[in-house]
């Protein structure tokens, strides 16, 4: 992953990969018949289960959610993650399967997450009733590629939460008060 996240994919050959892990390179190719089949399985090991909301009423949800948003952020706001992110989806063209692990194992399941609590906000009235949720998982998910991987400027866990709650707003999220 280091050599994915530092060179991409064409920087991350079997041979730099073997001397990084401080093995001959043969003994790579044991394992992996190739880089891209490497690559796809330390895309696949970075799965792992977004932060879910804490068993609550109902109609603190919106409460819920504005206590997660820093957890969210923090991920998002990392320069390794948004790294890896715009390696693999610019390698996509190249190298789908790649692309392929990296949405099934990083992007899928924050989008469920997200599809999980949009409906529940939906179903309490903090979101319009004819809130479309797979689309406004689209729009925040274009937002944030728009944001984080489209931009040269880094951005602070702080100031992607702040950012996560004005996209809520904007789609009808209604947040508590004060």
């Amino acid at each position: 992953m280091e050599l994915l996240i530092e060179r991409g994919v064409e920087g991350a050959g079997m041979e730099q990969i073997a001397k990084r892990a401080g093995v001959a390179k043969v003994t790579v190719y044991r394992r992996w018949s190739s880089k891209i089949d490497l690559l796809v399985q330390a895309v696949e090991s970075l799965r792992e289960e977004p932060p879910r909301l804490p068993d609550t009423d109902p109609a603190d949800l919106p409460s819920a959610v504005a206590a997660l948003l820093p957890t969210w952020s923090e991920q998002l706001a990392d320069r390794r993650f948004q790294t890896l992110s715009a390696r693999v989806l610019g390698a996509g063209p190249d190298h789908p399967e790649l692309l392929s692990a990296y949405l099934e194992h990083l992007v899928r399941p924050r989008r469920d997450r997200a599809e999980e609590i949009l409906t529940q906000a939906r179903e309490v009235g903090a979101l319009p009733a004819e809130a479309d949720i797979p689309v406004l998982v689209d729009m925040m998910t274009s937002a944030v590629i728009q944001r984080l991987l489209l931009s040269t400027v880094p951005v602070s866990a702080v100031e992607v939460a702040d950012y996560l709650r004005a996209l809520l707003r904007q789609v009808g999220f209604r947040f508590p008060s004060g």
